[in-house]
């Protein structure tokens, strides 16, 4: 590709809405333009990245046994209605109607439609097991679309759905799928983790985030430098301490907090440690009758140390919150605890609430939490001797770096990471709501074991930028680059011999194989590097008619500080030496 027959439209500076750093480079690199909210043009420069993280995604996918196909961006909503989806998913599900009135959704996902499909087709276990995939446009309607294409509405997915027999053949494929996966981001040539995660809404029990490192991250990763455990923060277990509680030290005494209506500045106030107050989180659950409506709610009062913070996925999981849960109102809050929140917990209650106990809280002597009453606090206060032993003791905080790891191998720590892929254990949530079932050996109907398998193609490149850039620009891997290599001629308008050798490298580079640009725009040199170093292309050679006099070029990697004198006649074997590594 010769750069007078592209799109090269770099920026100087970054559009106002851009808050990321992969945002900005991005549009100031000419890759993407905003079309509207969460919704971009890719422009060439950007589609050639995508094309190049497409292509390594389906070799690996088909090398795994998976069968690719295509499914409509938009589907039916009697379909997402089968598994009660339709209802259940929020907003984000973008919902319309044709012109006869019937009901469609813009495919955020497919595992209604793919089960479909199957169910169709698939009659017998000896067609069994099966891997579908797709790399298709979705939509999900954010409420605040940012930060590019990290966070978009309009985005390529690569989803794939796996079926089985049984869950033993289901796990066995998952593995197969995890596998690939971490093959597909070796090639990447990224920094990444694989860690254990939730499952989340969309089901299973068994499921693996693939997070690229990043400081820009908005995940928390969660891992032990001296084994292999690794877990997202919403996974990751708190164990439970190992030493037994303190005997009681204090009398239990009301102390004046006038104004402290937080832990951190009634630790501040008494000056003792934030780890000696204990937080109170008051929640609540609700019965609906059949039309929706609130029948009943109960209150929940959630302690946790006071430099601890709620891990809501947890809570969710907990005994009476699987159903979901809210945070009280006001109105409950003082009904339940004659007081405002800032002086809340469990002593001295108006009316009876669900109590919960952290793990660490359970432990506790001698703490402080607020009194029932503004501007008091109650100070050492200990369990069994000024309340009961709590009901229901739990995991239901975040992790923290240097808590023990929970293979026991360790300390944790944590970085940041964005969520590029997915993998999930479904099993029989989608295949029994759409009675998806094969006949077994015995000929009875038995229902397919699933799961589904998801990289988001459009967020990657964006979280390769993340891990990959610098002050001049984007450093892109090898694999992903837009271009692997550019020719960069100095004076190529006034120079013969400029020009015959830059065709030379540049033919030459062609037919080796390797994916080329030449900068035949007759740029000042200043401006072609700040370009190519904005663009991020790994690999540069600059010729000019000094250096081919003392038979040289210049090879310099975008990462490197200086260029390197290369001989005229070995240039083209230096480049495939380096893009080979």
């Amino acid at each position: 590709m010769k750069a007078s027959q592209f799109l090269i439209s770099t920026l100087k500076e970054a559009p106002a809405d851009a808050e990321v750093v992969s945002h900005k480079l991005m549009t100031r690199a000419g890759m993407i333009k905003k079309l509207g909210a969460g919704i971009y043009n890719y422009m060439p420069m950007g589609l050639r990245v995508i094309r190049k993280v497409e292509a390594i995604v389906r070799e690996e996918m088909n090398r795994a046994g998976a069968i690719e196909m295509t499914m409509p961006v938009v589907q039916p909503a009697e379909l997402w209605q089968e598994t009660g989806r339709f209802d259940k998913m929020g907003p984000e599900l973008l919902r319309i109607k044709d012109r006869h009135g019937r009901d469609f959704v813009i495919q955020p996902t497919s595992e209604e439609v793919v089960t479909d499909v199957v169910r169709q087709e698939v009659r017998s276990y000896k067609q069994l097991p099966k891997n579908f995939y797709q790399i298709q446009t979705k939509f999900r309607d954010e409420r605040r679309p940012r930060f590019g294409l990290m966070r978009g509405r309009e985005f390529i997915m690569k989803d794939a759905y796996s079926f089985d027999r049984d869950m033993v053949s289901a796990k066995a494929s998952y593995q197969v799928m995890a596998a690939a996966y971490r093959k597909i981001f070796d090639r990447f040539g990224l920094t990444y983790r694989a860690v254990a995660a939730d499952s989340g809404a969309i089901g299973g029990d068994l499921s693996e985030e693939f997070q690229v490192i990043a400081a820009t991250g908005e995940d928390a990763i969660v891992y032990c430098p001296t084994s292999s455990y690794a877990a997202n923060i919403e996974k990751a277990e708190a164990l439970a301490p190992s030493q037994p509680r303190g005997a009681a030290t204090q009398a239990l005494s009301k102390t004046p907090t006038p104004g402290k209506s937080t832990c951190e500045d009634v630790a501040a106030l008494l000056n003792v440690p934030l780890s000696t107050t204990v937080k109170s989180l008051v929640l609540a659950t609700d019965t609906l009758n059949e039309q929706g409506e609130i029948v009943k709610s109960q209150v929940w009062l959630l302690l946790l140390r006071g430099d601890h913070d709620m891990n809501e996925v947890k809570v969710g999981k907990l005994p009476g919150m699987e159903g979901g849960f809210r945070f009280a109102t006001l109105s409950e809050i003082e009904a339940h605890f004659g007081c405002k929140p800032g002086y809340l917990g469990p002593l001295n209650l108006q009316k009876p609430v669900h109590l919960v106990a952290d793990r660490d809280v359970a432990v506790m002597a001698d703490w402080i939490c607020g009194a029932n009453e503004e501007d008091f606090h109650i100070t050492g206060v200990n369990w069994g001797r000024d309340l009961p032993e709590p009901a229901l003791v739990a995991d239901i905080r975040n992790v923290v770096a240097g808590d023990k790891s929970p293979d026991g191998q360790g300390e944790l720590a944590i970085e940041r990471g964005i969520e590029v892929g997915h993998v999930f254990y479904l099993g029989t949530k989608y295949s029994k709501a759409m009675n998806a079932t094969f006949l077994d050996e015995n000929g009875k109907p038995q229902f397919l074991e699933m799961g589904c398998y998801g990289i988001g193609v459009t967020r990657l490149p964006a979280a390769a930028i993340e891990q990959n850039h610098d002050e001049r620009g984007i450093i892109w891997p090898d694999a992903i680059a837009p271009f692997t290599v550019v020719v960069c001629p100095i004076g190529m308008d006034r120079s013969e011999a400029v020009k015959a050798e830059a065709e030379r490298i540049y033919n030459g580079l062609l037919a080796a194989g390797v994916d080329v640009i030449l900068d035949d725009r007759s740029e000042r040199p200043g401006a072609m590097f700040a370009d190519w170093e904005l663009i991020g292309v790994p690999h540069r050679i600059t010729i000019g008619d000094k250096g081919l006099k003392d038979g040289v070029v210049e090879y310099q990697h975008r990462r490197d500080a200086e260029a390197t004198k290369v001989s005229v006649a070995d240039i083209l074997s230096h480049i495939q030496s380096r893009t080979a590594l």
